[in-house]
């Protein structure tokens, strides 16, 4: 089968692709892109400034930061690992951003286009014992 979910497809590399921003400012800031154990460790605020109106907030595994266009939300996976995503992340920023992902902003709906895309084989899980998926072989064919 050559299913081909354009619109899920974009809504994935821009999460990634904000992910990825969100990791960088956290370097600079940092010195690390998972912020976790600094936490833990009581060596930062479990919310705060990053740079300018960039602000992040903590949570179990995970982190949310509020980038001018959207607030992105994403876990760490294995080893500190930001390349994962499941249907909750993927949806919460297809409602920051409804006019570029209206379709997505209906849960039963990405569910579904997701859940299509992993029996295709294009996800695939970050590892055995986690909730995330990440794009199999890192990149859609």
């Amino acid at each position: 089968m050559s299913y081909k979910n354009e619109l899920l497809e974009k809504l994935i590399v821009d999460f990634l692709s904000k992910v990825e921003k969100a990791a960088v400012l956290l370097q600079e800031k940092f010195g690390t892109r998972c912020i976790l154990r600094l936490w833990h460790t009581k060596k930062i605020e479990r919310c705060g400034t990053i740079i300018d109106n960039i602000t992040y907030e903590l949570h179990g595994v995970g982190c949310a930061v509020y980038l001018p266009e959207a607030c992105i939300d994403f876990d760490y996976g294995p080893n500190g690992r930001t390349d994962g995503f499941d249907v909750w992340r993927l949806y919460l920023l297809a409602c920051e951003l409804p006019h570029q992902y209206e379709k997505h902003t209906d849960m039963q709906v990405i569910k579904s286009d997701f859940e299509e895309y992993i029996e295709m084989g294009k996800l695939e899980k970050i590892s055995p014992s986690d909730g995330l998926y990440v794009v199999k072989g890192n990149r859609f064919v």
